[in-house]
């Protein structure tokens, strides 16, 4: 007898993986609308139920127009990625796709500039000048 799906460890990971990997394939290759250029799929999370997913994408430009006109270009395809993957996945319940644009690498890359440009000004204070003597930091 076959074990129910919550007793495998694990096992909704890899189904989000495989999903993960099966819908960047079918963007790549198979979806034709010119809104959606090219994109990275970051992340998927699936209820425990597999009825919904939520799929997060990256884009190379993250101006508001471009993640607008990509957003209703996935949401507009989402039916018919939805059928492609399920001739892919062999699954009984396939999960809606919900499109999320993921704002992590450039929230990211806007903390790095922050650190780096506190780094440099307390380089520059210690530059000056300011900085403790070695043998005070020793008392």
């Amino acid at each position: 007898m076959a074990k129910h799906s919550k007793t495998i460890p694990q096992r909704g990971l890899r189904v989000a993986d495989q999903i993960q990997k099966d819908l960047s394939e079918l963007i790549a290759f198979e979806l034709k609308d010119p809104r959606v250029g090219m994109i990275t799929l970051t992340e998927v999370q699936l209820t425990p139920d597999y009825a919904h997913a939520k799929i997060y994408f990256t884009l190379l430009k993250d101006s508001k127009e471009e993640v607008k006109q990509t957003l209703e270009g996935l949401n507009k395809a989402s039916g018919y990625l939805r059928n492609m993957l399920g001739k892919r996945l062999h699954i009984h319940t396939l999960p809606a796709l919900h499109f999320v644009h993921d704002t992590s690498t450039s929230r990211g890359l806007q903390m790095s500039a922050l650190i780096d440009q506190a780094n440099a000004v307390r380089a520059a204070d210690f530059d000056d000048g300011s900085a403790p003597a070695a043998e005070d930091e020793v008392k």
